[in-house]
């Protein structure tokens, strides 16, 4: 069977639509308590399937509440998983850093599931959480006033999308203080300066295979879920948005993208919008070298925004 598109070492799609996945090393989730957290995998949606990872650190009090952090991993929509040892391991030690539960989503892949699917199954898990704060013993602590969205790549453009989508559901028992948005991956049919500069054929062609597997077929780089310049909210909409900030690495070829969405919020009228650079770093640093002093002062900074609201 021929090969369409092929992502080296992660992904191979087929002539017939069937898809290889080539994961790398993960962690299970562990009940017993490893650099001060533990890990419970526990079900969203049990047809769909969507599945999530929580992450909760050791409290010398069980009165205490916690903030929740959900996050949606990166992967262009088509790879990636919350059990990635990178992954696993940057959570977790951030529940400790930060004192919070985080609840790490598995959504469903692309290109057997087609955008908006993962903007879906992101925004059920809010959904689960109002459901199951009461009765789910490892969220006894926590506080749905204070809940923060958060993602890498692919994920930072989820953790968006849900925003917008709980914006406008009055009826979710949630408060989402703010954003944190980690290299977050959008793009448009017009191309950037950068984009267009010489010698970066190779990423612009890898961003753009993972929006061909990722989006509706028939739609281009236009689409909502691509280029956030056609979303279409009102101004009081966008006045009640949550504070944002916008984590972006200096050798990432993303990191035109991050700060035009940053400066499209500032010009919506956000009340908060950060830009946080880490100079010398590339695209998901934290995930590749989760123990590195750069993932070490990114918690740090994630920490005090949370603290923050």
């Amino acid at each position: 069977m021929s090969i369409i598109a092929e992502v080296p070492g992660f992904l191979q799609v087929f002539a017939d639509g069937s898809v290889q996945r080539f994961a790398p090393e993960i962690a299970p989730a562990s009940a017993e308590s490893f650099n001060g957290y533990k890990s419970k995998d526990v079900i969203i949606h049990t047809s769909k399937p969507i599945t999530a990872r929580i992450f909760l650190p050791d409290t010398t009090t069980t009165t205490t509440t916690l903030p929740i952090l959900l996050y949606f991993h990166g992967g262009g929509f088509c790879i990636g998983s919350t059990t990635w040892l990178g992954y696993h391991y940057f959570l977790g030690d951030f529940s400790v850093a930060s004192q919070s539960i985080v609840l790490s989503i598995d959504y469903r892949l692309a290109p057997e599931n087609r955008l908006p699917i993962a903007y879906e199954d992101c925004y059920s898990s809010l959904e689960w959480l109002c459901q199951q704060v009461k009765s789910e013993p490892w969220l006894a602590q926590a506080d749905i006033s204070r809940v923060f969205l958060s993602g890498d790549s692919a994920g930072g453009n989820i953790a968006h999308h849900v925003a917008v989508r709980a914006l406008r559901n009055k009826a979710l028992d949630v408060k989402i203080k703010g954003l944190l948005l980690i290299h977050p991956y959008f793009s448009s049919e017009r191309r950037t300066q950068k984009e267009m500069a010489d010698g970066v054929g190779e990423h612009v062609a890898m961003n753009d295979l993972f929006w061909r597997l990722s989006i509706p077929e028939g739609s281009n780089r236009d689409y909502f879920g691509c280029n956030f310049e056609t979303e279409e909210m009102c101004v009081e909409e966008w006045s009640q948005f949550p504070a944002v900030v916008v984590y972006v690495a200096g050798l990432d070829f993303l990191k035109e993208r991050g700060i035009m969405y940053a400066e499209f919020l500032q010009n919506k009228g956000l009340k908060e919008v950060r830009v946080v650079e880490a100079e010398k770093e590339s695209h998901v640093f934290h995930v590749f070298y989760p123990e590195s002093e750069a993932t070490r002062l990114l918690q740090r900074q994630m920490s005090e925004f949370m603290k923050s609201y």
